[in-house]
């Protein structure tokens, strides 16, 4: 049961029609509900969870009125039964629960055995023969799925006394099986760490209704684990200072910071989490860290340093020596007819002569031509050069740009899922490794690369370091280039042909702190800034760009070339709303289409994948279209450029829609235009290098739309959220101790 009851509470029962609106992160659910007393569809509100439509509620709190929707019933707690009427159990069948039945199917036996039709799929399912368009093998389909549901009614009816949600229930059981009331009755923190989806708050909330005490270690030691996993793989530190982690602890648990500090100190002697003491700004910080980013921090710095150091007689055996950058240059030009300029001529001797090169620089100041050039004077000395990049759509686009194959880190180094094939033991076979797209590496990609390459190999990494950091924990371009003990390449003037670009110039721009122009000449070919102060007229600007002005004007398909790149989720410019604004225009309903986690999915959608999924190979921030909703077997197809991809139900939270994404997600994308709002509703994240990046992802088209306040606020703030890492200094120190 969901919630605290109050002896004066009122409680309704009702047929659940409709999931209005579902909050992922406190379960918090707006539903429409056929009153069982009356008939009536009222509106309730409240922490329900994810159920299905049909299913039977029980709804414990009070009615409200709400001064913008009217009367509410405002609920504390919630119960599910097994539907009873036709209609309720028609919805039930209906929503994905029995693979091979759906809406028309559920209505001919529900037409049939009325009442009865779930006692008859119980007792006696082969009386479904009967009901048309049931064959023998629907029917084996039907029975295998409703007996492995049966299977797990015990859990579901178990956990839902305690509030889970009967979606969250199966991925439970799915993960743990017969052992799901024991692990939980144990311990329904696990869930939190093991079951995605279901994070701390759900795991706490569960534990609190199972009579888990509010100081108990248990609980305790799950916060604190909790508060650390949220700095690094949502906050993108590698470590958290052990002061800072108590305070944030205590504040989240309601307990004392001592109290958080014993976690913390209990966690670290069990190992359960890793303490060193480091130095920032000449003090000791007690740093704590997740075990395994303190390995990938610590092994990525010793393993750097090791590929650093020379190895003797390498570059002569394998034809790395001898290189002389003035003969290369001019090979590079008549040969390949391209022409360096100075500052790529000098990055040109430091690639040639350095174990580690990094080359970094803006759009425009020709890092794509260099490697080019490296890549074809290397080919030419019969070198072996592999390139790489973080994601699928930067390697798509390293491919096209260089004209040789490149790859995904994780394919590179052949993921499997929960493992890589190279490592250590395996190697790279290459004597040159190009990895672009550096400033998106996190700390543990980062290991994987360096643990992965010969000694003898060389690297060229490739970045734009005033770029947004990576989604995951670290800042390891940066953190590379502040260590001082590797080369950098840095290109910073922009080339002729990319002056003629406003998206280029005005990138320049706004990452030196200058406001966009936006009057007159080149700027108005490819780069606009529409002023509009209201937000609500924002909104409604966006949506005639992306249907109208853009496809009419630049011949630009609005759903495959347009791409909204918003701050943040939230409010009338976040993704949530422009989402769901941008698909009810483009893409309206037509056909069939399935529903979950409070998100419609049917054929010509735009959805992004948002965690990684070794399985499928696909990765977060990785854009597709869906393809297909199949009804019947609960399953929708995905296409990811040219390969299709199938999610069922249970699948589709790792789905969201994509009309609308985040800045910070389109990182190593490029698309044919880019709208971004930049408006005070996000004056929290409004800083320079939010707007670069956004900038730099359009190829043909940059549109910026909001209040010319916000978009100055930003391009003069060159703040950055601090992450606490220390790859630079324990680089300096390897470094130190190879004696390099």
């Amino acid at each position: 049961m969901t919630g605290e009851l109050k002896p004066d509470i009122e409680t309704i029962r009702g047929r659940l029609e409709r999931v209005t609106y579902y909050n992922e992160e406190n379960g918090y659910s707006v539903y429409k509900l056929r009153s069982s007393e009356d008939g009536d569809v009222v509106a309730a509100v409240g922490a329900g969870g994810r159920h299905m439509p049909g299913e039977e509620l029980e709804l414990y709190g009070n009615w409200t009125v709400h001064p913008k929707f009217g009367i509410q019933f405002q609920f504390a707690a919630c119960r599910t039964a097994r539907p009873s009427s036709v209609e309720g159990i028609r919805k039930y069948l209906s929503s994905g629960l029995v693979k091979g039945i759906g809406p028309r199917m559920a209505a001919r036996m529900t037409d049939m055995f009325g009442e009865d039709t779930l006692n008859v799929i119980d007792e006696n399912p082969d009386i479904l023969l009967k009901v048309r368009g049931v064959s023998r093998r629907l029917l084996d389909s039907i029975k295998q799925s409703w007996d492995s549901q049966r299977e797990i009614l015990d859990v579901m009816y178990f956990l839902q006394e305690y509030g889970v949600s009967p979606a969250f229930a199966a991925k439970i059981f799915k993960e743990y099986g017969r052992d799901a009331m024991r692990v939980v009755k144990e311990n329904p923190y696990r869930l939190a760490d093991e079951i995605f989806g279901i994070g701390f708050l759900t795991a706490d909330r569960l534990a609190s209704r199972m009579g888990v005490k509010h100081d108990s270690e248990m609980r305790l030691d799950a916060g604190v684990k909790y508060v650390l996993d949220d700095l690094t793989n949502r906050g993108g530190s590698v470590y958290a200072p052990r002061g800072e982690l108590s305070a944030k602890a205590a504040e989240l648990l309601k307990v004392r910071e001592d109290q958080a500090d014993a976690a913390a100190a209990r966690a670290i002697a069990a190992g359960g989490l890793a303490q060193d003491i480091v130095s920032v700004d000449g003090d000791d910080v007690r740093a704590v860290y997740l075990p395994s980013y303190y390995f990938f921090e610590t092994r990525a710095a010793s393993k750097l340093a090791r590929l650093m150091r020379p190895s003797p007689g390498s570059d002569e055996a394998s034809g790395y020596s001898g290189l002389d950058a003035d003969a290369a240059a001019v090979w590079a030009r008549d040969v390949m007819g391209i022409e360096l300029s100075e500052s790529q001529m000098s990055a040109l001797g430091m690639a040639l002569s350095s174990k580690v090169l990094i080359i970094t620089g803006g759009p425009g100041t020709g890092k794509t031509t260099l490697i080019r050039a490296v890549i074809g004077i290397m080919a030419g000395r019969g070198l072996c050069v592999r390139l790489a990049a973080p994601t699928g759509r930067a390697a798509k686009r390293m491919t096209e740009a260089t004209g040789h194959d490149a790859m995904t880190i994780h394919r590179l180094l052949e993921s499997n899922g929960s493992d890589f094939a190279r490592g250590e033991d395996s190697p790279l076979k290459c004597d040159l490794l190009i990895v672009d797209e550096v400033s998106m590496i996190d700390i543990h990609i980062m290991y994987r690369l360096l643990d992965a390459l010969a000694p003898e190999s060389h690297l060229i990494l490739v970045g734009d370091a005033n770029q947004l950091p990576s989604v995951g924990p670290g800042s390891v371009l940066k953190d590379l280039i502040s260590s001082g003990k590797i080369p950098v390449a840095e290109l910073n003037v922009i080339f002729r042909q990319a002056r003629d670009s406003g998206i280029i110039v005005n990138a320049h721009r706004v990452n030196a702190g200058m406001m966009p122009e936006t009057e007159g000449g080149r700027a108005l070919r490819d780069f606009y800034f529409v002023e509009q102060e209201d937000a609500g007229k924002c909104v409604e600007m966006i949506l005639t760009l992306v249907r109208e002005r853009i496809p009419e004007r630049f011949g630009l398909d609005p759903v495959k070339d347009v791409q909204v790149l918003t701050p943040m989720r939230k409010g009338a410019l976040g993704s949530e709303n422009l989402n769901a604004v941008l698909r009810k225009e483009l893409n309206p309903g037509r056909g069939d289409a399935l529903s979950a986690a409070g998100r419609i999915y049917q054929p010509g959608d735009k959805v992004m994948q948002i965690h990684n999924d070794y399985d499928r190979e696909v990765y977060n921030g990785d854009i597709g279209f869906v393809s297909k909703a199949d009804v019947l077997a609960k399953l929708i197809g995905v296409m990811f450029d040219e390969r299709e991809e199938m999610y069922e139900l249970s699948d589709l939270d790792s789905l969201v829609h994509a009309y609308a994404v985040s800045i910070h997600k389109s990182q190593g994308s490029e698309y044919p235009a880019v709208i971004i709002p930049v408006h005070m509703q996000h004056y929290v994240l409004l800083q320079r290098n939010l707007i670069y990046t956004g900038i730099t992802r359009a190829k043909e088209l940059a549109v910026l739309i909001g209040s010319r306040r916000a978009l100055a606020m930003a391009v003069r703030s060159d703040r950055t959220s601090r992450r606490h890492t220390y790859l630079s200094s324990r680089l300096v120190s390897a470094v130190k101790e190879y004696g390099i």
